[in-house]
């Protein structure tokens, strides 16, 4: 009773009151003659006083959002992403799960000529339409400079930068990821600016893909803006991405309704491809680079075919769009055929004399009839939340193994923002001292497991794991220094994950409790069989590392005994029932 208040605050019990329920117990309780008898009775009465004293509540069907999602992680890790989505709409609300409008010209008057803007590059987008886009609308098309930065081009960059510092230019500086030794130089041309007064109208832009080795001080000093590649079926927000939306909406109202209905196709068709590439090996054979520029090629393709031409040109559209745009990136012959069946799926006539034509076998995705951007953008607004396979395809257990990466995902990096503290807490000991606790938990199993391997194969790496299991004990007690690659085995340990160098043995997915289970098993196999000198009658054959090669060896130690070819013997297999 003294820990319900752990539970509920209000669940609070003295002595007293436990003395007075005992005491009730005992007179309330059947009596009997014979002593085993009256001790039992009274225990079975006083066993459920207590159940029933506290207040009872619903505590078996009375679970919180954030409760519900511990059950969902422990049965269906592949629905977690659904809960955590559910989680925030309701606490925070919907707009958070929605990625926020990336408004650059906002973000132009929010800085000063002294800020830089930088773009952290995703894969599948390229900032720079939208850039000289927002440079023509904001009159600054004849003083936009842009450079790919790589080798050779620093004095071009810092000429740019002193020119631009003068006259009020935009100097867009593109891929600096690709030139990082001159990165210490350009933090402090940015330094620098502080000191000066360029024109008011000077704006340094630069982009970079994610880089430990980027100066922290510019990240520090500048405005990072990243655009995520477009989820078109998860995040409502258009066909493309979040900065052409508004764009191409408005362009297609002005154009012929042939124009619009294959520009909506064409949408469609871009996020298709890219949404695939989340399924892995079910969705593309080769992982393909779509991006942006491959839609505003395709989309300027459509524009000037539809102009020039007053029958459209199917062939010559899909070859360009497919063959050409989107076909450029792709190497292997079946992802070729597949998008070949995908480009006459959605360029064919019945899209612009067919009404409400179907884009899916699912009911919720069509063409809209020719309105006003109100409509498209009311019909986006109206499309699911989340996506169903059939959408791409693919049949709905295909979804289980992205959505399953996607929580793994999620919750490595939750693991990777906990503080990482040393000290004692309320939970229980240090990091070091739970870190230690495991260490003697798995010391009279594994180092006894790691010296039979040793014997058995003289592996280098079951040396690693002995080694490195001693010098982490050493590195806690400190009495060596904490290498990196020891924080990393310490890290790993504490998260009950199986560190890198471990993982080298055989490949795995278990957790580190489960992981040690299993190597246990599969050296006891080795064992006994070294031990009797003889090949057991049954083998685990999930328990070897290489099984191919035993059962070669069985179909060797069979021809060899029968005095055959190999190549005339073959496994065969029986179902027992």
């Amino acid at each position: 009773l003294s820990d319900m208040g752990r539970i509920d605050p209000m669940y609070q019990f003295s002595l007293d009151a436990y003395i007075n329920l005992f005491n009730l117990s005992i007179e309330k309780s059947k009596r009997s003659q014979k002593l085993e008898e009256r001790i039992t009775n009274l225990n079975d009465y006083h066993t459920y006083a207590i159940y029933i004293f506290p207040p009872l509540g619903d505590w078996q069907s009375n679970c919180n959002e954030f409760q519900k999602m511990l059950i969902v992680r422990s049965l269906r890790p592949d629905r977690v992403s659904f809960c955590i989505t559910t989680f925030i709409i309701k606490h925070l609300g919907s707009r958070f799960v929605e990625p926020p409008v990336l408004d650059m010209k906002s973000v132009v008057e929010e800085s000063t000529s002294c800020t830089p803007l930088i773009f952290v590059l995703s894969p599948g987008v390229d900032p720079t339409g939208a850039l000289l886009q927002l440079a023509e609308a904001s009159g600054m098309s004849n003083h936009f400079q842009a450079l790919s930065l790589g080798q050779g081009q620093s004095p071009i960059a810092k000429s740019m930068i002193e020119e631009g510092i003068k006259n009020g230019h935009w100097v867009f500086l593109a891929n600096c990821h690709l030139s990082l030794s001159w990165m210490p130089e350009l933090d402090k041309l940015i330094k620098q600016l502080q000191l000066q007064k360029p024109h008011p109208d000077f704006r340094l832009w630069l982009s970079s893909s994610p880089h430990p080795d980027f100066p922290i001080t510019i990240l520090q000093a500048g405005i990072k803006m990243t655009t995520e590649p477009p989820k078109v079926h998860t995040h409502r927000h258009s066909f493309v991405s979040l900065q052409s939306y508004n764009i191409y909406i408005l362009v297609c109202v002005s154009f012929t309704c042939h124009y619009i209905h294959l520009l909506f196709s064409l949408c469609f068709f871009h996020s298709i491809l890219l949404e695939r590439k989340k399924f892995l090996q079910m969705g593309w054979n080769i992982v393909y680079g779509f991006n942006d520029s491959d839609f505003e090629v395709s989309e300027k393709l459509l524009s000037l075919y539809l102009n020039d031409y007053e029958e459209i040109p199917w062939d010559a559209l899909k070859y360009l769009i497919a063959g050409v745009s989107y076909g450029g990136h792709v190497t292997d012959d079946w992802d070729r055929r597949l998008l070949t069946t995908y480009i006459n799926d959605y360029f064919c006539d019945a899209v612009i004399n067919q009404p409400f034509f179907k884009l899916s076998t699912l009911t919720n995705y069509y063409i809209p009839r020719d309105g006003s951007q109100a409509l498209y953008k009311e019909y986006i607004d109206r499309m699911p939340s989340t996506e169903h396979p059939e959408l791409f395809g693919q049949h709905p257990n295909a979804d289980i193994a992205s959505q399953i990466a996607e929580t793994k995902t999620v919750f490595d990096t939750l693991l990777s923002l906990q503080p990482q503290v040393t000290s004692k807490t309320a939970a229980g000991g240090s990091r070091e001292d739970k870190v230690r606790l495991l260490l003697n938990t798995y010391r009279s199993n594994v180092l006894h497991i790691l010296s039979q391997l040793t014997q058995f194969y003289c592996n280098c790496v079951c040396l690693c794991f002995r080694s490195s299991l001693v010098e982490l004990e050493k590195g806690i007690k400190g009495l060596v220094v904490m290498s990196p690659s020891l924080e990393e085995i310490f890290n790993c340990i504490h998260d009950a994950r199986v560190p890198s160098l471990w993982e080298k043995a055989y490949p795995s997915l278990k957790p580190l409790a489960a992981w040690t289970r299993d190597l246990c098993q599969r050296v006891d196999q080795f064992a006994r069989w070294a031990q009797t000198t003889q090949p057991p009658n049954l083998f685990w054959l999930s328990g070897f590392t290489f099984p191919n090669g035993f059962l070669t060896a069985v179909l060797q130690s069979s021809a060899r005994q029968r005095n055959v070819s190999i190549h005339t013997t073959t496994c065969a297999q029986e179902t027992v029932m």
